[in-house]
């Protein structure tokens, strides 16, 4: 899950980058003012911070399972302890230990 994470973010990033150039060019050869073009422009620029949030909510939610990942293993790594912990107490306590009927009636 988190590879395709990592590869939505790189796509993402490309294609920020990439809509970043054409805004670029489009800005450097449109002398002419046209509204048609800078409708285009700031469409494009609407999407591009678009794409930038949810770039950076992934990025946010990508952490978020990292940390929740580290938290699960270090939680299952103390309930193994705390497991062992109770089981060497009910060994060494004589209420926990199986009687022998047979023995005792001898």
């Amino acid at each position: 899950m988190y590879s395709t994470m990592n590869t939505s973010c790189r796509v993402l990033r490309v294609a920020a980058l990439h809509s970043k150039r054409e805004e670029e060019y489009f800005t450097m050869s449109s002398d002419d003012g046209d509204m048609e073009n800078q409708a285009e422009l700031e469409e494009k620029t609407r999407l591009i911070n678009q794409v930038l949030e949810l770039q950076h909510t992934l990025e946010d939610l990508s952490a978020r399972v990292d940390a929740v990942k580290e938290e699960n293993l270090k939680l299952k790594s103390e309930n193994q302890v705390l497991g062992q912990y109770i089981e060497n107490l009910m060994s060494a306590s004589s209420v926990f230990q199986t009687t022998d009927t047979k023995s005792k009636r001898k």
